[in-house]
């Protein structure tokens, strides 16, 4: 992909691959963080005022049972959930992220438990202040656990794509016949696809100063450069990009039902059992 967006991780995996994905914001992060310690503390007074009710205890047993259910609390229990669920936990859950490595493999029981042991000291002893420092002078919102177990996370709750109704304008008919936008980024794809159709609710003065913007930033990616209003240089992208995707998609679709018959057939002269 020839470029990202700011909130994007541009993560490049072992194979050379670049992955286009979002990462979460530290807004995001802190709302799932407070989650999951709200139910990592529920659990641990849970257990706490639980062994208090069944046993009568002296001061030193009562000591070691505080810190191995402090342990088990927020060390274990967040270790064992996130290694189950791929990184997920609560709090990520409800906000839609997921934490993964770097290279945007899945997590290990190795990284998760990096990452609760050292949220004990950043979040749980700091009440989270150290992990928010550190996020907030980060670019991808990481905390020190994640920098010390090679993690990220993913925001994977993406919104739902935009409707692009908009066709080519006529005065640029014969100039989308020969243009070329293959190169525009995904992110400007989508800004663009936004704009068109959130244009007719703005104010003038908004709709022109947006549309040049965008016509600026999107005319390196487009070629031969056409003059023309900077609006309808952006309908003319946005319908030229949803056609020829929507030609590829179609014949991609016509080539897999070509060798539909060819995948699923014995060879020749194999019985037929």
């Amino acid at each position: 992909m020839a470029d990202t967006a700011p909130d994007d991780l541009g993560i490049v995996t072992g194979e050379a691959v670049a992955l286009e994905v979002r990462s979460t914001s530290w807004p995001l992060r802190a709302l799932g963080a407070l989650i999951d310690f709200l139910c990592e503390l529920g659990l641990f007074l849970a257990l706490m005022f639980g062994v208090l009710a069944l046993l009568d205890f002296d001061q030193a047993l009562s000591r070691a049972l505080l810190i191995i259910d402090l342990v088990l609390s927020f060390v274990i229990a967040p270790t064992i959930l996130e290694t189950a669920t791929r990184g997920r936990s609560v709090g990520k859950l409800a906000i839609g992220s997921r934490i993964v490595r770097d290279d945007g493999g899945g997590i290990a029981m190795r990284h998760a438990f990096i990452r609760a042991l050292s949220g004990v000291v950043e979040i749980v002893f700091t009440l989270g202040g150290l992990a928010a420092v550190v996020g907030l002078l980060n670019r991808r919102a990481k905390r020190v656990g994640d920098l010390l177990a090679g993690t990220v996370s993913q925001h994977e709750r993406v919104p739902r794509p935009v409707e692009n109704a908009v066709g080519v304008p006529d005065s640029l008919t014969e100039w989308a016949a020969i243009a070329d936008v293959a190169r525009l980024p995904d992110p400007l794809a989508r800004r663009i696809a936004a704009f068109l159709a959130q244009a007719p609710r703005m104010v003038p003065a908004s709709r022109s100063r947006l549309a040049s913007e965008l016509a600026a930033e999107a005319a390196p990616y487009v070629a031969p450069a056409v003059e023309t209003s900077p609006e309808l240089l952006l309908a003319a992208i946005a319908a030229i990009r949803r056609d020829r995707e929507f030609t590829a998609l179609m014949l991609e679709r016509q080539r897999f039902e070509d060798l539909a018959a060819t995948l699923s057939a014995t060879p020749h002269g194999f019985p037929d059992r």
